[in-house]
């Protein structure tokens, strides 16, 4: 298959707000790959590469210059190939050699097929949920039930080796999926919900309502005496977490995976502030080239000794116990083996409470230093990588997790530096952020240094008043309401929007979505 097919596709997705014609224009595409092309072109469609990071960043290919091929060449083996080249070079000289490798793999390259690469290797090929896009696609092409696909991709967390498996064997290779102790699988998310009063009754009252911690999602394996510790992004962080790999490991089971969160607490035993936990991670922003890109540095109040923060984990779910999976289990079922092995560190929960006492658990949760509350549905399998109703999430006020696409230059004491930010929502078929509002409040004057140095980093183009970004950005804006707008494309405009936070522990996929956005109109 030549490179120039997939180009092609990733065209017409682009180019279309169809769903069906983007899961008919890729699925046709996976039927004309041969086997061993497949987890190439699927990664590829997806806006991912199989080899993961390989340090080929805007800077580095800022630095290559290399004429475009007149006509396609270039087939999916080769460039597949040369990925793994670039992949492997480490080491003394390996500037130079990644260099070398891409000046001969975009000089093979025609124009459009440039521009694929090119953005297939920075990330600006994310696009939301395409993964789920492509997910559909590879059902139609394979001609299985797309929840057979959605399942296996949810226990593999891997969508090329899940492709491989449905279009080489079928509906009986998906069902051989199972959850592998040791390999994360996707969380489970939650929606923004409108108000207290009604997601209790949209369940019935049947639901746990719980904290909303303001920490870090982790996901924890044990078999045996070894131990996992992953981030919501599936990124293994086991060797930066000591302390909770030793708390795992002494827990009364043989194998468990265990989902929650985890955050530093301060001597009165209130959560610290959000940056602080996140130290311990030492997360870097996507997109990024090979040198650490950190996220916005706490003020001079909140700094404390990295040593000092001992995270402390708060378990929510039960996926797994001693051999069995429960994953399809209610979470009334799930609740019962989570409190069996980790009592002591689970998060507190009401379970059926009525109005009065939830309302009271709520207010609790913010006196002592939370986000909110969840509340959750008892009778709700698991429903891996997945925001549905059947968790909502409960603040004071509204929160979004939005996707920055550009800021303004200030004027004024902020002249100088970037400031008002444009904020966009995520497609969920897969096209381009949805732009919802701008704001430039919440800004401290950390945020706007922080800003001016970072975006460029991530930029895309500019003119005289904008710096225009790649999506890659995500930040968490309160709210105060969604609107009725004309101005926007996604017919809808924040209402007070105000920066919280940068979330360096999210990627693009993890925004929320137009119909979220649009949920509270």
């Amino acid at each position: 298959m030549l490179l120039a097919q997939v180009v092609d596709a990733s065209q017409v997705v682009r180019a279309t707000s169809a769903r069906k014609l983007k899961v008919a224009a890729v699925a046709e595409l996976l039927v004309k790959a041969a086997p061993d092309e497949l987890a190439q072109v699927v990664a590829w469609i997806s806006g991912e590469l199989t080899q993961g990071k390989i340090g080929a960043g805007w800077r580095t290919l800022a630095a290559v210059s290399a004429d475009p091929a007149a006509a396609p060449g270039l087939t999916v083996s080769a460039v597949g190939d040369a990925l793994d080249e670039l992949a492997a070079a480490n080491g003394a000289g390996s500037t130079a050699r990644r260099r070398e490798l891409l000046a001969a793999l975009l000089s093979a390259a025609t124009a459009d097929e440039r521009d694929f690469l090119v953005r297939l290797l920075t990330g600006e090929l994310r696009q939301g949920a395409l993964a789920a896009l492509v997910a559909e696609a590879v059902a139609r092409a394979a001609q299985v039930p797309v929840e057979l696909v959605r399942r296996a991709y949810m226990l593999s967390g891997r969508l090329p080796v899940t492709a491989v498996a449905a279009m080489t064997g079928g509906a009986a290779a998906l069902a051989e999926f199972r959850l592998e102790v040791g390999r994360p699988i996707r969380p489970m998310l939650a929606s923004p919900g409108a108000t207290l009063d009604g997601a209790l009754a949209e369940f019935d009252g049947e639901v746990s309502v719980e904290y909303k911690l303001d920490g870090a999602r982790i996901q924890v394996h044990r078999s045996g005496s070894q131990v996992w510790v992953f981030t919501r992004t599936l990124r293994e962080i086991t060797a930066s977490v000591p302390e909770l790999v030793q708390l795992v490991a002494e827990l009364p089971c043989t194998s468990v995976v265990l989902d929650g969160e985890t955050l530093a607490l301060d001597d009165a035993g209130r959560p610290r502030p959000f940056q602080q936990t996140m130290s311990r991670f030492a997360t870097s922003l996507p997109g990024s080239d090979p040198a650490s890109v950190q996220p916005p540095a706490p003020s001079p109040a909140e700094v404390v000794s990295t040593r000092d923060l001992l995270l402390h984990p708060y378990f929510f779910d039960c996926l797994h116990l001693d051999g069995v999976d429960l994953l399809d289990a209610p979470l009334a079922e799930r609740r019962e083996s989570l409190t069996e092995v980790a009592a002591a560190h689970t998060i507190p929960a009401l379970v059926r409470p009525g109005a009065e006492a939830a309302a009271d658990y709520f207010d609790t949760a913010l006196a002592v230093g939370h986000e909110g509350i969840v509340i959750k549905s008892l009778s709700a399998p698991y429903a891996a990588g997945r925001r549905g109703r059947a968790w909502q999430k409960i603040k004071p006020t509204h929160t979004l997790d939005l996707i920055v696409l550009g800021a303004e230059w200030g004027y004024g004491r902020r002249t100088g530096y970037l400031s008002n930010l444009h904020l966009g929502a995520r497609d969920p078929d897969g096209g381009e952020p949805v732009m919802v509002g701008k704001t430039f409040k919440g800004l401290t004057d950390e945020l706007l240094r922080w800003q001016t140095e970072e975006f460029p980093r991530h930029e895309r183009v500019r003119d005289d008043y904008v710096v225009y970004l790649r999506p890659e950005l995500v930040v968490e804006i309160a709210l105060d309401g969604v609107q009725v707008s004309s101005r926007y494309p996604g017919g809808a405009a924040l209402r007070f929007a105000r920066v919280v936070r940068y979330r360096p522990d999210k990627e693009p996929a993890d925004a929320d979505t137009i119909d979220a956005v649009r949920a509270l109109l």
